[in-house]
């Protein structure tokens, strides 16, 4: 139950940073004030999905356009399942369009009551949900 709760915090954390980060981008700075932009996947194999998540084959075309998704959803299947979250991050301009690419483009599943947001993704007999989150450094300040 701890680890739930400390996976919904992280998962609120990452939601609020990055509404904060898109509501600073679009209140006026323009993206040349922007510094560095990061954005990372994770990815975490699951025993249970939620029942009313929609489950992507790793096969899905929309899910191979999205640079470093398969390369994190391999690494979650090859890391034992107590390893938690593994990540891929792009440190590029570019680095927003992970984010937007995973949320828009595929079924995202807003989790409530210890489960985790994200796409859930069936790699052979394992299902691993995966999120992506975003941050910029605006003139010298993390956002």
């Amino acid at each position: 139950m701890m680890r739930n709760g400390r996976a919904i915090g992280l998962s609120l954390l990452a939601v609020g940073t990055a509404a904060v980060a898109g509501y600073v981008l679009r209140s006026g700075r323009s993206r040349a004030s922007i510094a560095r932009v990061e954005a990372s996947i994770g990815a975490r194999t699951v025993e249970d999905v939620p029942s009313t998540a929609t489950v992507v084959d790793v096969s899905s075309d929309r899910l191979r356009d999205i640079p470093g998704a398969k390369r994190a959803i391999e690494r979650a299947v090859d890391a034992s399942a107590d390893d938690g979250w593994v990540e891929v991050t792009f440190a590029d301009r570019d680095a927003w369009s992970v984010v937007d690419s995973l949320r828009g483009a595929l079924p995202y599943y807003d989790g409530c009551a210890g489960e985790y947001n994200g796409v859930y993704v069936r790699a052979d007999d394992r299902f691993v949900v995966v999120d992506a989150v975003g941050w910029a450094e605006l003139e010298g300040q993390t956002v």
